[in-house]
């Protein structure tokens, strides 16, 4: 019997790799993040030197004009001016300038659940990026009464559009809450803050019995002259109290944490404080950044904006979550009905009921 030696395997051709991107192709994604940079700080100097809210009430004005209203340079106004345009802010109106559309209602009304003003004022803050590169080798962890009352006024403006989407918008979408709200109970704001919330809850369900918890007492002194502003001391108490120490002796229909449950050094206790405090039935909406899970979320215009917030979580030891990950938290803590809504791509609502 004759065998045949096989034949010696034929190497493969090996397939050319792909080319990847040239230099070319590259270099705009590294200079639209210098553009980026050069836009916000155009935009934060027009909202502090106070031009974009010149330019609304006076659309069509010159740069000499905007200048002699505010008493500022003409030649550094035109500089701004210039740049605002490149940044699409504004739009040239003959020999003068406006706003370009919407921006008005984007960054100058804090009244509309659209507003985003506030922000570059927070991103420019020490707090963000400064105190964390001077913290970067050695890590220092701070808290909220660590931080300058110009923070907590910060925060507290970017926190208000959340509540305007929120109250009454976000938790008409929750199943059978619009219906107890607008009956009257008794509603708990955890993590209130300066009070924003607290008088858009008192104003919209004026049934209810509004308890607003933190535990920075500055933000609550905010909160109470907020609240006496309003008319509204005698419907809205306030509690002093970090949520995982939280222990309320009344019983609350709803229980509601807007943009800061994230914050919360012990999550789990504070879900079973929340559940403590909730009547059955009762309902907890948590109010949150939906920070993504995968790098190409990270790579989209609210994924990087959200990147920027968490410079400032880092150092008070916490970072953004997904929002998944308060459907794990509902369920590890026996909530049930548990269901979510996404009103922006950075403002996701997630809830559930105690059974």
């Amino acid at each position: 019997m004759t065998t045949t030696a096989p034949s010696p395997a034929t190497p493969a051709t090996p397939t050319a790799a792909a080319p990847g991107p040239s230099l070319a192709d590259t270099a705009p994604t590294v200079l639209s993040l210098i553009a980026g940079y050069v836009g916000h700080r155009t935009v934060a100097i027009g909202l502090r030197a106070g031009l974009l809210g010149r330019l609304a009430e006076h659309p069509g004005a010159t740069a000499d004009e905007l200048a002699g209203a505010l008493d500022l340079d003409p030649f550094y106004v035109s500089v701004w001016c210039r740049a605002a345009v490149g940044a699409g802010i504004l739009d040239r109106a003959g020999t003068g300038f406006r706003l370009a559309p919407h921006m008005a209602t984007l960054l100058l009304d804090s009244t509309s659940p659209a507003y985003v003003g506030g922000v570059f004022g927070v991103l420019e803050a020490h707090e963000v990026f400064g105190r964390f590169e001077q913290a970067f080798a050695s890590g220092e962890r701070m808290w909220w009464e660590d931080t300058s009352p110009a923070w907590i006024a910060a925060v507290s403006g970017t926190g208000t559009p959340f509540y305007t989407r929120l109250v009454p918008g976000g938790l008409e979408r929750v199943p059978g809450l619009a219906e107890a709200l607008a009956a009257g109970c008794r509603v708990v704001d955890t993590a209130c803050g300066a009070g924003a919330g607290l008088v858009r809850l008192a104003t919209t369900y004026p049934r209810c019995a509004v308890v607003g918890v933190d535990g920075d007492r500055h933000s609550l002194d905010l909160a109470r002259a907020r609240v006496d502003d309003a008319g509204l001391g005698g419907r809205v108490e306030l509690v002093h109290s970090a949520l995982e120490d939280m222990a309320l002796e009344t019983p609350a229909r709803v229980v509601v944490n807007n943009i800061s449950m994230h914050e919360c050094r012990d999550i789990d206790r504070v879900a079973e404080n929340v559940q403590a405090a909730l009547e059955p039935g009762g309902w907890f909406v948590i109010s949150d950044f939906p920070f993504p899970d995968t790098d190409e979320g990270l790579r989209t215009v609210p994924g990087r904006i959200m990147s920027g917030i968490q410079f400032f979580e880092a150092q008070i030891d916490d970072q953004l979550l997904p929002r998944a990950a308060y459907d794990e938290l509902l369920t590890r803590h026996g909530f049930t009905d548990l269901g979510s809504v996404q009103l922006t791509p950075m403002h996701a609502l997630t809830y559930g009921r105690r059974p």
